[in-house]
């Protein structure tokens, strides 16, 4: 490995090992902020345990596609991927597809629990992953090191959180991390709450919202949006203007989605292989009916996603706040230029763009938590409109 352990790194690689040799749990849970080098520490994990069996091999999985592209190039830049290791989603990982005479998939199944062909399972952003697929993982009878950030909002559905109280902790920022402006203003974030108004770099900015220029800067910014940008609010009525205004910026001047729309999947749907937060792109739309239900015919291509999503999904849905009354087995979708900042988690975007929307009646530590997982979703440009 190229990079240097801190003192911090070392001791939680330490605490892994002896819990990987030792193991008390089938699981271990490892929190760790951003800047703080997980993905540097998984690298000299898999480099610690290889040297010991050469033909160890490691599952790697997240929870989406988008997430797992993410993974995949980090542990690329670490050298930390074998031949023989897995990259992916949990889904993939776990299930099989069932598919008819036509190679069309129409379900899933969980694998064999004999067949399994890893020793070791890393689950990245743990936080995400439901009760009833954590207890999927588990029947595997495999050691799972579970990796999340502590800091992020903790789940929108159910109470299941493996990341609320992780048993190992990173909280140091890694010294390659220091500089990065990103990681500056995430600290910031959660630490305090309240990012200052300045300019933190050239594309790390603070903008204040009654600046006459910003809303220029704003529409310039909109008018080029493309798959690598993300525009994240807290309101559901922001997102919905923020959409429409997005979509005519772009020239679509129907009101109903079409080829080459962004779309957001709202709700999960293991069966068809697609979850809440997972965005994509339109390929082919046809309105029709099924039973007394208008629906449209989709394709869609889901971000980081290997097959192309064939389906119904909800013609009310979209352009709502609430969730649309339906009939079970549609799917529910909306426009994804702007999304709630809890549906953006587990994704990153190069270009993130933030807008400061505090509930009422949110304490102090979620308004900070908020903060910190929007401003956690930018790689490289950062703009958050306060």
């Amino acid at each position: 490995m190229e990079f240097e352990l801190s003192k911090k790194q070392s001791e939680v690689l330490d605490g892994i090992y002896g819990w990987y040799k030792k193991p008390i749990n089938q699981y271990l849970t490892l929190g760790g902020y951003a800047g703080t080098g997980k993905t540097t520490l998984l690298g000299y994990l898999s480099e610690v345990l290889k040297k010991e069996k050469k033909d160890l091999k490691i599952a790697y999985c997240s929870y989406t596609g988008k997430a797992a592209v993410v993974l995949k190039r980090k542990l690329k830049d670490t050298k930390s991927l074998s031949r023989d290791d897995y990259i992916g989603t949990i889904h993939r990982l776990i299930y099989k597809a069932i598919v008819d005479d036509h190679d069309n998939i129409i379900g899933w199944e969980k694998n064999a629990v004999d067949k399994f062909d890893y020793d070791l399972i890393v689950l990245d952003e743990a936080s995400m992953v439901s009760e009833d697929i954590w207890y999927d993982l588990l029947s595997f009878k495999k050691l799972i090191l579970a990796v999340g950030d502590h800091g992020q909002l903790p789940p929108i559905e159910g109470k299941f959180n493996l990341m609320e109280k992780p048993l190992l902790r990173l909280e140091e920022i890694y010294r390659q991390e220091r500089d990065n402006p990103i990681i500056k203003v995430s600290e910031i974030a959660r630490k305090y709450g309240e990012i200052p108004v300045l300019e933190f770099s050239k594309g790390v900015r603070k903008l204040s919202k009654s600046n006459e220029d910003t809303q220029e800067f704003v529409t310039d910014i909109f008018s080029s949006f493309n798959n690598e940008c993300m525009v994240l609010t807290g309101y559901n009525s922001t997102r919905i203007k923020l959409n429409n205004g997005i979509r005519q910026l772009l020239g679509f001047e129907n009101k109903e989605p079409e080829a080459n729309d962004r779309v957001i999947c709202l709700k999960n749907n293991a069966l068809e292989n697609i979850f809440n937060g997972m965005t994509g792109t339109i390929l082919s739309i046809s309105k029709c009916k099924l039973d007394s239900f208008q629906v449209y015919d989709v394709e869609i291509e889901f971000d980081g996603e290997d097959d192309i999503f064939f389906g119904n999904i909800s013609v009310d849905q979209f352009g709502k706040k609430d969730i649309a009354n339906t009939r079970h087995g549609i799917n529910l979708m909306d426009f994804g230029y702007a999304l709630t900042v809890h549906k953006a988690q587990g994704s990153q975007a190069s270009k993130v763009v933030v807008f400061e929307e505090r509930f009422p009646n949110m304490s102090d530590d979620l308004w900070r938590r908020w903060l910190y997982t929007a401003v956690t979703r930018a790689e490289k440009e950062l703009y958050v409109i306060g």
